[in-house]
């Protein structure tokens, strides 16, 4: 007689329907595209299958944090980010270049070295750090400073800092970093809070000193002013100013959540 019993699911497959589902709602209310659907679903795959419910409460603390702080303000952030590279829903390198790292620390969390869930969250951590800082941050009304040369800069460009951005950036490395230690995530949890907040502050800061000082900046002759992108909102074609022609704002993430991971697999 043919056995039917089911095989039970594992915790890839259960994070793979639940990722697919999230993943879904994300592009029917365009907080993401088809591409980044897509990589959402990988992501949230890796990380469920690795790490469990415990990994994809942190992912989602920062996706749902995320995409809630992206609406507000959204007609004054409009036009205060007329000069940044994407605005709109995240695509498939705006996702790898946040979650990338983290959803890599995840799978060596369970093939390696249980460590790496330290790493996962300083990842996110620092993620988490930069979308905060830079959602509030845009809203401030004094114009952001230069974290390099301390001059007045255009609200959005990436290595301008503020105040409130900068508040907004510790409470968002705290908030991974408490829901990483709530949850509880890996074998050195009771540690997890003031490890994965100072990483989620390392690779803030490292996002802002990359993107002031190595990301491509460019500048409209036409509209007499700097631009991350090309061509520039109005049509014009435009020139370099400064940094590496192939490093953008999604190389700059990708590196900062690198070194939250790194930060906070060394405290662990």
């Amino acid at each position: 007689m043919t056995d039917l019993t089911l095989a039970p699911l594992s915790n890839f497959d259960v994070g793979a329907i639940a990722s697919a589902a999230i993943a879904f709602a994300a592009l029917r209310t365009r907080s993401l595209d088809g591409g980044g659907a897509v990589a959402a679903f990988a992501v949230g795959t890796a990380t469920f299958g690795a790490l469990g419910l415990a990994g994809a409460a942190v992912l989602l603390a920062f996706f749902v944090s995320s995409v809630a702080l992206s609406r507000l303000g959204r007609a004054r952030k409009t036009v205060a980010l007329a000069d940044v590279g994407k605005t709109g829903p995240r695509d498939a390198a705006q996702v790898f270049a946040n979650g990338g790292v983290a959803a890599a620390c995840a799978l060596l969390a369970l093939w390696a070295d249980a460590r790496f869930a330290d790493a996962f969250a300083g990842a996110l951590a620092a993620a988490t750090a930069d979308t905060w800082g830079t959602e509030i941050g845009t809203l401030a009304r004094r114009a952001p400073r230069s974290i390099l040369t301390l001059r007045r800069t255009a609200a959005g460009l990436s290595g301008g800092v503020t105040w409130p951005g900068t508040l907004a950036e510790a409470g968002g490395a705290l908030f991974i970093a408490a829901v990483a230690r709530a949850v509880p995530l890996g074998a050195h949890a009771p540690r997890a809070l003031a490890g994965v907040a100072i990483a989620g502050m390392a690779g803030a800061l490292t996002d802002s000193i990359l993107g002031a000082s190595l990301q491509s900046l460019r500048y409209c002759p036409q509209c007499r002013r700097p631009t991350e992108r090309e061509p520039h909102g109005c049509g014009a074609n435009t020139q370099a100013l400064r940094g590496l022609s192939w490093l953008g704002n999604d190389g700059v993430n990708f590196a900062a959540t690198l070194v939250g991971a790194a930060v906070a697999f060394g405290v662990a």
